[in-house]
This record gives C-alpha cells, sequence and structure tokens, in this order.
C-alpha cells in the first residue's frame, strides 16, 4: 500500500483510559513515520483529555456526537477496539477500514481483517494494538522498550502550590481501579502511606470521589497523619493528568493513572497479580522509569474477588522499587 497517498488515518479505540492510553503509540508511530498524515482518534468523552494530551493526534471524535451526525471522513480507519456502532457509520464513508477478524460484525462493515487472538498472545497490550497496522502493510511492532518513544504525553499547566509543599517529594497513591484490576489491600497503602511520610514525604490519595468513600471505610487510619491528604474527588482528569505530571511518584495497580504517569514519564510502581491474562506481560505500565512488582508463581487458584498474590506484595519492595527509581534516598 502507498501509504504516502493516504492524507487521513482515524483511530477507534472506545474503551477505558489505561487502554487509550496503551493505545496512543500507534499515533506516535504513525506520525513520526509518515509526518503528513492527520490522525484523529475516536473515543469516549472521558478518555477526552488523555486523547488531546497526545502531541501525535490531530483531533478527538466524541463517539457519542459521532453517532448522533453519522458524518465522518477519512482514508483509513484502524478499530483498535471492537464497535460495531461506529463500524457499521464508517463502512458508508471510509475507504480502508481495519479490524480483527474475530468479530463477525467486521466480516460485514471492515474490508480488511486481521487474524490474531489477544487473550492468546504473548505480546504486550500496546504491541497487540500494533496488529491492526498489518491493514496498511505495516508489519512492524516496537519492542517494550521502543513503545514509551510514542507516546507524546503532554501535560497541561496548572498550579498546585496549596498543595504541594517546597522541599518533599510528592508522592500519589491511586489505590482503586473502579474494579478493572486486582487492587493491592487498604491496608498496605496504610502501611507505605506512614512509611513514606516517615522518609520525609508528602502523600496524596487520589481517586473519584466514591472510591475516596470506599477508602474512609476500609483504612479510616489512613488520613490520621497532616502529611498524607486525601484529594479524592477533587480533580476532572485533565486535572489529574496535571497532578500526576508534577508530582514526584505515582503507585497503583493495573489501572488509568498508572498508564498515565508511565506514559508522562514519571517514577511509577506498578502492583501486578502474575494472573493471566491481567499479568504485566500483558498490561504493564510501560517508561523509561517504571518499576512493576508482582510475584513470581502462577496464581490460577485466586478468586475473582480476591487475589492473595497482589496481597503478599510487601511493603519493603514498593520502597525499594522507589528508591530504586531514586525517588527516596
Amino acid at each position: 500500500m502507498n501509504l504516502a497517498a493516504l492524507k487521513h488515518i482515524i483511530l477507534s479505540r472506545t474503551d477505558n483510559m489505561g487502554d487509550v492510553v496503551l493505545s496512543l503509540p500507534v499515533a506516535g508511530y504513525l506520525k513520526k513515520s509518515y509526518p503528513h498524515i492527520k490522525i484523529s482518534f475516536i473515543g469516549k468523552a472521558y478518555t477526552r483529555p488523555i486523547i488531546e494530551a497526545c502531541k501525535y493526534v490531530d483531533e478527538f471524535i466524541d463517539r457519542e456526537e459521532l453517532l448522533l451526525s453519522k458524518n465522518i471522513s477519512g482514508d483509513a480507519i484502524l478499530f483498535l477496539y471492537p464497535d460495531k456502532a461506529v463500524a457499521q457509520i464508517a463502512a458508508n464513508n471510509i475507504k480502508i477500514r481495519i479490524g480483527t477478524a474475530n468479530r463477525w460484525y467486521h466480516w460485514i462493515y471492515t474490508n480488511k481483517k486481521i487474524f490474531f487472538s489477544r487473550k492468546k498472545s504473548d505480546l504486550h497490550e500496546a504491541q497487540l494494538n500494533f496488529k491492526l497496522l498489518e491493514g496498511l502493510g505495516i508489519y512492524h511492532i516496537p519492542t517494550l522498550h521502543e513503545l514509551p518513544a510514542y507516546y507524546g504525553m503532554i501535560a497541561q499547566q496548572h498550579t498546585f502550590s496549596t498543595l504541594f509543599s517546597e522541599g518533599k517529594k510528592h508522592i500519589i497513591l491511586h489505590p482503586k481501579s473502579k474494579g478493572s484490576a486486582r487492587e493491592w489491600p487498604m491496608s498496605q497503602y496504610s502501611k507505605l502511606s506512614h512509611a513514606l511520610v516517615a522518609k520525609g514525604c508528602e502523600v496524596f490519595i487520589t481517586g473519584t470521589a466514591f472510591e475516596g468513600e470506599a477508602i474512609q471505610q476500609q483504612a479510616p487510619e489512613i488520613f490520621n497523619d497532616a502529611h498524607i491528604h486525601n484529594v479524592t474527588g477533587r480533580f476532572d482528569l485533565q486535572t489529574l493528568i496535571s497532578f500526576i505530571a508534577q508530582a514526584d511518584a505515582l503507585v497503583a495497580c493495573s489501572t488509568g493513572p498508572l498508564h498515565i504517569s508511565a506514559a508522562l514519564g514519571k517514577p511509577t510502581v506498578g502492583l501486578y497479580p502474575p494472573r493471566k491474562p491481567i499479568h504485566p506481560g500483558r498490561w504493564a505500565a510501560l517508561g523509561e522509569k517504571v518499576s512493576i512488582l508482582t510475584l513470581d508463581k502462577n496464581c490460577e487458584g485466586c478468586e475473582a474477588n480476591g487475589c492473595a498474590c497482589i496481597e503478599a506484595i510487601d511493603v519493603n519492595r514498593v520502597l525499594q522499587a522507589l528508591q530504586q527509581l531514586v525517588v527516596l534516598p
């Protein structure tokens, strides 16, 4: 295929924050390789700040607005995440339509179907997104070391002078995941928080207002120290991105803010179970300053609502990871 002849490529990924972050390297690779091509990105409204923070994306397209207007144009569209409704609209307007072959509606609405299985692959999720580029004649899959260079995330500037103390290290802990990941126990986050304060840090607990209530119920002692700050429910996503960019490090399980932190190049510690397909091999945060902690075992016996493997990650391992990332002395 003559990519030089393409002027406009649309990427579609309409699921959650972390998945959208891991899709951004496709935009970065295309823009770096073919600077003349306009890159549009279809996403849900709540992920808009992530997509617009990527310097390689030229245009954000709101999925819900698209479903109403049914107005879309471009030379090619890549369904990085299957979306039947968008595929129906694209079939009437876009010449090259690329999707995975294991969705029945892609056999109707796309004209380039890529055969691969995400669940059975040993590739990382960010690498699997590159499989769709085969529809454009691109067969290169970047290594995990190469991928962070294609994020291109730039946070907008906000002032947090009323929260940040001069001369202190500011560590974000994001304990919850809206149920999308196996979570480290709040008792462990509480121990970690107080250990960080003992090392002279200011600690910030982030999350939604609903998650903040759950944290208060599960570990009320976590906020007994004036240097541990409850900022749950205080930031919209755009402001949270800026807050992460200005902090010194972030600790979380496999959730959106973890991937945002890694993409911004911040020191990031990720807590993961070893169980496939939710293990680090598939979903690890990718960045130059990332430390992934998991157990070297098979946790097939863990229940869906509880995971002894992630619970067994010791607080001292997290502190050591932060030291190795040159966040703590």
